[in-house]
């Protein structure tokens, strides 16, 4: 009796083991076509140790007959049973910025005007919704992932993935219920998002009404799934986390991760004696986020795979026959045929078409989809767009999936200093949908040293005219020369001034409406309400005037204007490719002040290029001018200081301090080398010249060497606050140097 038991038990015991030669000898002999399943778990950046082994697997000969994966084992293995050879999962992970793609880093030239200008606004987002602060489900939505996969897997025309060249599954865990779900059909990149969607970094993903999170909670080797899929040999890979001892555990996020690692460390050690070949690479160094090294992971994948190659040979053996595989070629276009929407309630069609940017039969490259798909993401109306390509003939018909964000508020945060506005903190809440689905309420409140605000309201057409209104109140206050008053005011007093200190006030409202020819043009019409002020301290010395401050000048303005800005530029404070052109003309007419009609007209054009490896050059141009009779100094063109946002007319120039150059025309160069030295740090050389005359053009001095120039030599910085600006300058006219300073985004 205990012998018979003993046969029974014999079978389990010889599968807790390492590969026994003796079974695989029995198998071979009972003539069966041994099939070979391969279990991949999650770990994050860790994963990619996979792909070596990967290519040691296929360097034995074996055939794989099922994988199944979790998280970033997923991940690896479904593009591998899809048909990818290991040197192309190679060639694919190394040439990835995993970077950008988790923190959903959308390329500026996918942004709309609008969501440029916020992008480049605020250092802090949160939802706002009922005023209470929240915190976001996750640090990225996973777009550009998906975005990634669905290219990498449009390959793949069944929904069953069973149907795949290897037969293929993966796990994720439904965070409503607790439970593991084993996805085996469906939508091949949603999956793999799924599986993939680590908490607190990624959000969920929604498949068939189910919140999904990374499967490796709960089940981050499924031996017994693949197992059940009657393979009779299994190899494993595992990448996960072993346990830290105390000296490694320093922080909070440490310790909880280590909380976390006690279920999964703990089953993947009893799931690993129920392997034939357990492959575990040396990746104690890296971390989840190590995908900068992944070339180093890579190999210790193939180091530890090699160190089983007896044993992955010997299956090898007695397999009939091997998987034929022939590389996919990885699309870069498509011709896409009809376009349907599905899950939009609120969103009308229109607005996701012309937010999308792609037409129907017509032959479509995936970075101009991506760039459509980011481009929607980037409104912030939508928590994930999904899409899925099906064969219709010679076209491929395009069915977008969006999920629409039922998040309508977010209080945003900045802060900034500079030597013109110095210390301000930003506090803004943005509203959409206040009036009609499509629109947006936004209001800036800026204290500090200078109080100010920003009102903006905005109907978004897509690809019709857009309308908005804009109102802001804007101060300042700066030490200028006596002779600049004097320009201003005509005083003739002979009184002992260097300097005085000038408030400037501005008050401006506008209405406008624009269209977009592209993503990056855009033309508008508007009309315009300007208060200007410019006062200082009573300085007259006269005793019958009994005034605490001299109004310098003091205007009410009304203007139409008309505008043209064309900006392909990847970044607005260090470019590095692309061009701007920015025109504008506004013609101004006596309806609350009497005043002789004028017109001010001003532009900018820019080309930034790629010289040398991390270094690139910028070379640009400014001009503006009035026309007409009028002395109005408020709207003459000041030039001087640093700054990357300015108001009205007033540009920065190196070499000089704010508003030393003044007058109703001038022309301005610009040429500046950038060295990106490391990661997102810059070194920066920059000449600027420029002429500052009344009556410049009309005159022809505009064609004349420059009068004034100016050289600087700077570090910028790209932080979680915005850029940080440290310039050095120098002026040979003046024989002067001047330090500028500038933390974190302008507004």
């Amino acid at each position: 009796m205990k012998l018979n038991f003993l046969l029974l038990l014999f079978p389990v015991l010889v599968w807790t083991q390492n590969l026994d030669l003796n079974q695989l000898d029995s198998l071979q002999k009972s003539g069966k076509d041994i099939k070979v399943g391969l279990v991949l778990s999650g770990g994050g950046a860790k994963g990619l140790a996979h792909v070596g082994v990967l290519k040691i697997i296929e360097e034995a000969g074996i055939r794989i007959d099922y994988i199944g994966g979790t998280s970033m084992g997923a991940i690896v293995g479904g593009l591998y049973a899809s048909g990818y050879t290991p040197h192309q999962l190679d060639s694919i992970f190394k040439t990835t910025n995993f970077g950008t793609l988790i923190q959903d880093d959308l390329p500026r030239g996918s942004k709309s005007f609008n969501v440029r200008k916020d992008s480049e606004r605020y250092a802090l987002k949160l939802p706002f919704d009922d005023f209470q602060i929240k915190f976001p489900s996750g640090v990225s939505k996973g777009q550009n992932i998906y975005n990634l996969y669905a290219q990498l897997l449009s390959h793949v025309k069944s929904k069953d993935f069973s149907q795949l060249p290897i037969p293929f599954l993966c796990v994720a865990t439904n965070v409503e219920t607790g439970e593991e779900v084993i996805i085996e059909q469906g939508n091949m990149a949603t999956a793999l998002s799924a599986s993939g969607a680590i908490p607190t970094l990624f959000s969920p993903v929604y498949i068939d009404g189910m919140m999904l999170i990374d499967g490796g909670i709960l089940n981050n080797f499924p031996v017994e799934e693949v197992r059940a899929k009657g393979m009779d040999i299994i190899i494993a890979v595992d990448v996960q986390d072993d346990l830290r001892e105390k000296k490694n555990l320093k922080s909070g996020l440490e310790i909880l991760t280590q909380v976390n690692n006690f279920r999964t460390i703990r089953t993947a050690e009893q799931k690993s004696k129920k392997t034939d070949v357990y492959i575990k690479p040396d990746i104690k160094e890296f971390s989840v986020l190590s995908f900068d090294q992944g070339g180093e992971i890579i190999y210790n994948g193939k180091i530890a795979a090699k160190d089983k190659i007896e044993s992955l040979q010997k299956i090898a053996e007695v397999q009939n026959g091997t998987l034929t595989r022939h590389p996919i070629s990885v699309p870069n276009s498509m011709t896409i045929g009809d376009i349907k929407i599905v899950g939009n309630e609120n969103f009308p069609r229109n607005y996701i078409t012309g937010k999308l940017k792609v037409k129907s039969f017509e032959k479509t490259s995936f970075k101009a989809l991506n760039a459509g798909l980011n481009n929607l993401s980037a409104t912030g109306s939508f928590e994930k767009i999904n899409y899925t390509l099906s064969e219709n003939g010679n076209y491929q018909d395009l069915t977008l999936r969006v999920y629409e964000s039922e998040q309508n508020t977010q209080l945003k945060l900045g802060v900034h200093y500079d030597e013109l506005y110095k210390t301000s903190f930003l506090a803004n809440l943005t509203q959409k949908s206040l009036f009609f689905i499509n629109d947006v309420a936004s209001l800036d409140l800026i204290i500090g040293d200078n109080l100010r605000y920003n009102l903006n309201y905005y109907i978004d057409k897509g690809r019709f005219w857009s309308i908005g209104f804009s109102s802001r109140f804007n101060q300042f206050e700066d030490d200028v020369n006596f002779e600049f008053i004097q320009q201003n005011i005509g005083s003739q007093n002979a009184l002992n001034l260097n300097q005085v200190r000038l408030e400037n006030n501005d008050f401006t409202n506008q209405i406008f409406a624009e269209t977009f020819l592209t993503k990056d043009f855009k033309f508008g019409l508007g009309a315009e309400y300007k208060f200007l002020e410019a006062k200082t301290e009573t300085f007259i010395e006269d005793p019958e005037v009994n005034e605490a401050e001299t109004i310098i000048e003091k205007d009410n303005l009304f203007s139409t204007f008309g505008y043209l800005r064309i900006d392909t530029l990847d970044d607005k404070f260090y470019p590095s490719s692309g061009y701007l052109f920015s025109g504008q003309l506004n013609v101004y007419f006596p309806l609350f002040d009497d005043y002789s009609e004028f017109a001010i007209a001003k532009g900018e054009i820019g080309y930034a290029q790629p010289l040398f490896n991390k270094v690139s050059g910028y070379i640009g141009s400014e001009l503006g001018f009035r026309t007409g009779n009028e002395d109005l100094a408020a709207l003459n063109f000041f030039l001087g200081g640093f700054g990357n946002h300015t108001i009205n007319n007033f540009r920065h120039f190196l070499g000089y301090d704010f508003f030393t150059l003044s007058a109703d025309s001038y022309i301005k160069g610009i040429v500046q080398l950038d060295f990106n030295f490391y990661k997102k740090n810059h070194l920066l050389l920059t000449a600027n010249y420029a002429n500052v005359e009344d009556d410049l053009f009309s005159n022809g001095n505009w064609l004349t060497t420059p009068n004034f120039s100016g050289y600087g030599v700077g570090l910028g910085s790209q932080t979680i606050i915005g850029p940080i600006d440290l310039k050095y300058s120098y002026s040979p006219e003046t024989n002067e140097s001047i330090w500028f300073v500038s933390l974190g985004y302008w507004f």
